[in-house]
């Protein structure tokens, strides 16, 4: 049993999507919300989230759980935080699990912000069939973030082809789960995630081709490796993606002596996002080696706090 009982705009999206129906809504009925609140009286500010992935390796060890994860974020002064499917894939519907975290989260004055969704097929798939079962595989994750409280789940925009080809079927893909997704009142996010998705004039143009006010982005710093070896420029990327960011992603691998990052710039990157106009949340998402999950985790809060101080008084 789902935790969230559906509506009847609910069964009524689903049954049109085993029926292997057309759109369901028109997204000029639509408004989607902003990803979070902007904190008031400031020139421009930001919170800081955790994204579970920063402790993939204590996770992946047994060392902790899903559970612990919000009590984990408190003790290092974050309020939000950002959870991976892979974590708790055989939970997404056990409602008592469900509870229990979300108890957690309310008991550490945390709030869930949205969910990472990985291995759940192709939402662009070739084959219209493994397309439409890539949908379906998803809404558990819906359900599970609608629960939780979250605005978003984030997924991925994987195909093959040309590039106009997996533009028009992940397009396809993920027109057919926004409109899912509005059902929930849950935004749909695609990331640069690897392959021609961290090609962000290629991402810019799916948000453009989906053209439904539940999908967005969630651009990530270091997510900018393309097929062959080749990189595509971070900074580009996350200028092109910004215009449909509901989440940012402050990657982070290594840092310098001054306690920067060593690959990206995150003066010149915060920028970018300030100059958006984003008003979200940043989440860390610590994926080096060099320090220990919590120190990596730690270095990337105090050079977002210590860049955000810098923006707040140059600005006045």
């Amino acid at each position: 049993m789902p935790p969230v009982p559906p509506s009847r705009r609910q069964f009524l999206s689903r049954a049109s999507l085993a029926a292997l129906g057309p759109a369901l809504l028109r997204p000029s009925a639509l408004q989607a919300p902003a990803a979070g609140p902007a904190n008031p009286g400031e020139p421009w500010d930001f919170r800081i989230s955790l994204a579970q992935w920063s402790l993939h390796r204590t996770l992946f060890a047994g060392e902790m759980s899903t559970l612990d994860f919000p009590a984990r974020a408190r003790s290092w002064g974050l309020g939000g935080v950002e959870y991976v499917n892979s974590f708790f894939k055989d939970q997404a519907r056990d409602r008592a699990f469900l509870q229990e975290l979300k108890t957690r989260c309310e008991g550490e004055g945390v709030q869930s912000l949205l969910i990472m969704c990985d291995g759940e097929g192709r939402l662009g798939d070739p084959d219209r069939n493994a397309r439409l079962q890539a949908v379906r595989n998803h809404i558990r994750w819906l359900e599970a973030a609608r629960f939780l409280g979250c605005h978003s789940i984030r997924v991925n925009a994987a195909s093959e082809g040309s590039e106009d080809e997996q533009r028009r079927l992940a397009a396809d893909g993920l027109r057919r789960l926004a409109e899912i997704g509005d059902t929930f009142e849950l935004n749909v996010l695609v990331e640069n995630h690897g392959g021609l998705s961290s090609n962000g004039a290629w991402l810019a143009s799916v948000m453009k081709a989906v053209d439904h006010p539940r999908i967005g982005t969630l651009p990530d710093f270091g997510n900018f490796h393309l097929s062959g070896g080749q990189w595509y420029d971070r900074y580009q990327g996350v200028r092109e993606l910004m215009p449909w960011a509901r989440a940012v992603s402050a990657k982070s691998h290594d840092f310098d002596e001054q306690g920067n990052e060593r690959n990206t710039d995150y003066r010149k990157m915060l920028g970018i996002v300030r100059e958006a106009g984003y008003r979200g949340w940043i989440g860390i998402e610590y994926e080096g080696s060099m320090l220990p999950e919590e120190e990596g985790i730690l270095a990337t809060k105090r050079l977002l706090e210590g860049v955000r101080e810098e923006m707040r008084a140059a600005a006045g």
